[in-house]
Order: structure tokens, then sequence, then C-alpha cells
């Protein structure tokens, strides 16, 4: 007999007790005789008892949220109107990935002034990086564009672009939060004989710290600082409190009060909103 020949016979006895010694009908790479989660799907990652630790399949979340919220805005040129919005807000969840789409309908009630309609509609994306730097430190990243449904008297109303960065550091029951906006603002300047309307990119930041109470309650404090997107007008200051409650593995609701720090700032502002996760 050859050498050849020879070694592969060796190597197919050498396989076929080893076929005979070693079962593995979940294919999992754990013996069967010690398997003690027999029937583990293909997609697990198993631990040296054969058990699932986790799934290496990405599973896509979604969630709706409609909401209601009053405001009462103090600009120079209303400072007696008060807001009522109703609010849809769609959210998808894929891993790190997330996108969100949000629109809205307001009704504007002052002396001598009322009208209502569509908000701009906002289509967003972000990536959330987890554990940067160090344990409990998430860095997410994202962006969008605001399309014009704002029916706006002047027909100036255009796309505007937005990209975002924020920071939140998880430390045991209570976690601390920034972000930034900047804001390309597309619409058109108004310039007649009586008055210049002009506008401007924005930028926007909030800082804050949250504590989870239970695994059903969150709340958090928060600063907020943003530009108004017309020239030669005050930003916005704000200082907002808010809180999350789940009702169950589906349903939860969110409130929110911001206090106007500001001339330039709505004086107060409360939401409501309830959403269903699935």
């Amino acid at each position: 007999m050859s050498k050849i020949r020879t070694t592969f016979l060796w190597l197919g006895l050498f396989a076929g007790v080893s076929a005979f010694a070693f079962t593995d009908m979940d294919m999992d790479g754990v013996d069967d005789k010690i398997d003690q989660c027999p029937g583990t799907p293909f997609t697990d990652i198993v631990d040296e008892k054969g058990c699932s630790i986790e799934s290496v399949l990405v599973q896509n979340h979604y969630d709706l949220i409609v909401g209601l919220a009053y405001s009462q805005y103090n600009y120079r040129q209303n400072s007696d109107t008060d807001t009522l919005t109703t609010s849809l807000q769609a959210d998808f969840y894929r891993g790190n990935l997330s996108a969100q789409l949000a629109l809205s309908y307001y009704n504007t009630d002052g002396d001598g002034y009322n009208d209502n309609g569509m908000n701009d509609t906002t289509l967003s994306g972000y990536y959330a990086f987890k554990n940067v730097w160090r344990p409990g430190l998430t860095v997410q990243v994202g962006g969008g564009l605001i399309f014009p449904t704002y029916d706006s008297a002047y027909d100036n109303n255009n796309l505007d672009i937005f990209a975002s960065l924020h920071l939140d550091y998880k430390r045991g029951s209570a976690n601390f939060f920034g972000g930034y906006t900047y804001t390309v603002v597309g619409d058109d300047d108004v310039v007649t004989d009586t008055f210049a309307l002009r506008y401007q990119n924005t930028n926007a930041f909030n800082i804050g710290a949250g504590y989870t109470f239970t695994p059903k309650i969150y709340g958090s404090l928060s600063y907020f600082h943003g530009d108004s997107i017309y020239e030669h007008v005050d930003a916005t200051e704000s200082l907002s409190v808010y809180g999350f409650y789940s009702i169950d593995t589906h349903w939860f609701v969110t409130g929110n009060y911001a206090l106007g720090l500001n001339d330039a700032t709505s004086d107060n502002y409360v939401a409501l909103r309830l959403g269903y996760y699935f």
C-alpha cells in the first residue's frame, strides 16, 4: 500500500472515531452529552453549557407616539398668543441605528390673531457608539431633513438640514447628557419697503442629568439654549423637567414641562405623550 493511501486511511479512521465520539445536533459547538440547552437556534451565541447568551440576529423595533402640547409665546410680535399642538411621531430601531419621523399640527389663538396648520415635518437618522472610551458612555451622531410643510404667508419656506451630536454617560441609576445641533436654514429672506425678514443658520445645545427611580420610572432635568432662525432676535433659553413611565412592555407615557428663561422663549410649555412600542 502506498504511503499516500495509508495516510488517507488513518485520516478516515480518525474522522470516523471523532464523529462517533462527538455529536452536536443543534450545531452550537457543545457536545450533546453535556449540552444543557439542546435545540438552541443556529444564530445564537452559547456558553460552555450550550445555553444562549445572545443572538447574532439584529431585531427591528418600532414605536408610535401621539402627543398634545400647550405653550405661551412671549415674542415681541405675539406676546399674548397661546398655542395648542398635536403631534405624531414614528421611530424605528435596529441595533445601534434609529430613525424618526415627526409631524405636528398647531392651533394658535391670541388677541386679534388666530392661525392653524401644519408645522414643518422632520425626518432624521442616528447611530449610537456605545461604551466609547469608557463603560457607560454612549456617543450618538445623526442628522436629518426638515421638510417645508408649514404654510408660510410669504411662500418662502424651504428645506432645512441639520446635524447633531449627543453624549450620554450612565453611572449606576444616574445619567448625565448633553447635545449639540447645527441647522442650515433654507428659507428665503423677505425684504420689502416697510420691513426685512432675514434668516440665519442656528446652533442649539442642551445639558442635563437624569435618574432611573425604578425599571418603570425615569426623570431628568435639563437646560436648553437655541438660536432663533431670525437674525437680530434673541436666542431661546429654557429649563425643562422630563418624566417617563412604562405602563407595560408595550405602552408608555412621557411628560415634559419647560420654563422660559427670557423674553424670547415661551413662558410655559407643557406636553403629554402616549406611546406604543412593538
